[in-house]
């Protein structure tokens, strides 16, 4: 027999001491049953307080008055760390040892009403909380500070970018306005040089009208690039996709390119089409205005140049083909990057090489897709997706835009109002050599001052947007409310708004834009006689 088996308790406390915290058991009484060592030592009790028959209210009594449980009367203090202890099934707390430490008690009742109170050293454990604390409080120090220097910086940059949209903001109105005045004298200078071609045919003058023609075509195409990419990189132009007949686009395509194309002696063939797209007409035309252009300067004498398009699944793809110079896969990425031109292509044709840059701007901000196909020396295809769309209504354009009409005499008669009288003169003296009896006003003032109208009804009317004191679309309206309901009219403007073109299609108005290509304007022209026609046989 061992002295385990005869002394159960001795055999506990001989287990417990090798426990690595203090443990004590007290009975229902709250006297002291048994203790280990680790009990003993960390409270550093006196051996009577250590014996078995001890009372826990003379143990806490004598920590009270060493000063373990705080300042106050130790009787009380005492008193009140057995409540604690006592005061639940299971407890836990800490408290400061003899010699500093930090110690934490484990207290649970026995279903007997005695108590077990554990307890260990957490020192390490305390001051290893304390300096993660200390860390994490240092840290949210630190991503305070960040934080706050990081919303000075958003707030510096907000103002920043509020600062730039009002700045390209400003740049815009000013590059619009700017635009009309500077598109004006243009327009101007370009309706005296086509009299001046046109009057100088079979002469010495001819080779320098040309020329001055030629220089005046350069100076708009540069003005038109500049400005197309400032309202496009300042978000100015808001697409508006709308369902379109594709055929207008490739209608007005044809008589603004053919006669440039008939000067190179370039077959440009539009394929007609019934397809129906959903796109924003001048967005889209401007497109295909700089595509087909491009395929033009680009193609040599004799060349081809086709224009149409093939359903792909619920897609359109617009194709311009030519049988140009052509590039390289190399130099794809080339062609589209400004004031970029290939040393062929410079040595054809002048410009900035602006065109296929604004291309892939317009095709961007539309969210379309552009597929190239060149090779070099042998042509190359522009190809431009188009979503299909359904149920479309013909357009004023479709009907005023006409296909290339001839070089013979227009004999209509034709109002011509615009603020500027230069270009009132300039667009007099070109018309009246069409063979157009022609009538000019500065404004609906001058016309009902001067009676301008009195036994003279013109077939049509060649209205300016910007007049002095009331927009050209309402001044078409006062004419046709006192001139009669049907008065076929073309809005010739600088501004190139998709705004005023909607504006002026819903009213059954055509638009011309300035400077006004000679080509252009004939078409119109007679698409607006050949309506006059229709509505007088009406009546």
């Amino acid at each position: 027999m061992t002295l385990i088996d005869h002394d159960p308790i001795r055999a506990i406390t001989l287990a417990m001491d090798h426990i690595p915290q203090g443990v004590a058991v007290f009975d229902a009484g709250l006297r002291l049953v048994a203790s280990n060592q680790g009990y003993d030592r960390l409270l550093a009790l006196p051996p009577d307080l250590v014996r078995p028959g001890s009372a826990l209210f003379d143990i806490a009594l004598f920590m009270a008055e060493r000063g373990d449980l705080g300042t106050g009367d130790a009787a009380q203090l005492a008193i009140e760390r057995i409540k604690v202890l006592t005061g639940a099934p299971t407890t836990v707390t800490q408290r400061l040892g003899d010699d500093g430490q930090t110690l934490e008690f484990y207290s649970s009742r026995l279903p007997n009403g005695g108590l077990v109170v554990s307890f260990s050293d957490v020192t390490a454990r305390v001051r290893a909380e304390r300096q993660l604390a200390q860390v994490n409080q240092t840290l949210e120090h630190r991503v305070e500070e960040r934080t706050s220097a990081l919303k000075q910086v958003n707030q510096e940059l907000e103002a920043a970018r509020a600062k730039a949209d009002a700045s390209n903001h400003d740049k815009t109105r000013f590059l619009a306005a700017a635009s009309h005045d500077l598109l004006q004298p243009l327009n101007a200078a370009r309706l005296y040089t086509s009299t001046l071609i046109e009057r100088a045919k079979s002469t010495a003058f001819a080779e320098l009208a040309n020329s001055i023609e030629a220089s005046l075509t350069a100076v708009e195409d540069i003005m038109s690039a500049l400005l197309d990419i400032s309202r496009i990189d300042s978000g100015a132009l808001k697409p508006a996709p709308t369902p379109i007949q594709a055929q207008d686009l490739l209608k007005k395509t044809e008589v603004e390119f053919a006669p440039m194309a008939r000067e190179r002696s370039i077959s440009l063939r539009i394929v007609a089409t019934t397809a129906n797209v959903l796109a924003d007409r001048s967005l889209v035309g401007r497109i295909v205005q700089n595509l087909v252009s491009n395929a033009i300067k680009y193609t040599p004498v004799g060349g081809k140049v086709l224009v149409g398009l093939r359903r792909r699944g619920n897609r359109w793809r617009l194709d311009v083909v030519d049988t140009g110079i052509g590039f390289n896969k190399d130099q794809h990425r080339l062609v589209f990057a400004e004031f970029s031109r290939l040393e062929r292509g410079a040595r054809m044709a002048q410009g900035l090489g602006l065109g296929l840059s604004i291309v892939q701007r317009l095709v961007a901000a539309l969210g379309l897709t552009l597929e190239l196909d060149s090779r070099e020396g042998a042509g190359s295809r522009f190809s431009l997706y188009l979503p299909a769309a359904r149920n479309v209504r013909p357009t004023s354009e479709t009907q005023t835009a006409s296909a290339e009409p001839g070089f013979g005499t227009l004999n209509h008669k034709v109002l011509c109002v615009d603020n500027e009288r230069a270009i009132l003169e300039a667009m007099e003296g070109l018309l009246t050599h069409w063979g157009c009896d022609v009538r000019t006003a500065l404004s609906l003032k001058q016309i009902d001052r001067e009676r301008l109208l009195e036994g003279w009804y013109p077939d049509l009317v060649l209205m300016d947007y910007h007049l002095d004191q009331t927009s050209g679309l309402d001044a078409i309206e006062w004419l046709r409310h006192n001139l009669g309901g049907h008065l076929p009219a073309a809005l010739v403007t600088a501004d190139r708004s998709p705004a005023v073109r909607a504006l002026a299609e819903d009213r059954g108005i055509a638009v011309v834009t300035k400077p006004v290509k000679p080509a252009a304007l004939r078409a119109t022209i007679s698409g607006l006689a050949n309506q006059s026609a229709v509505g007088s046989r009406g009546t």
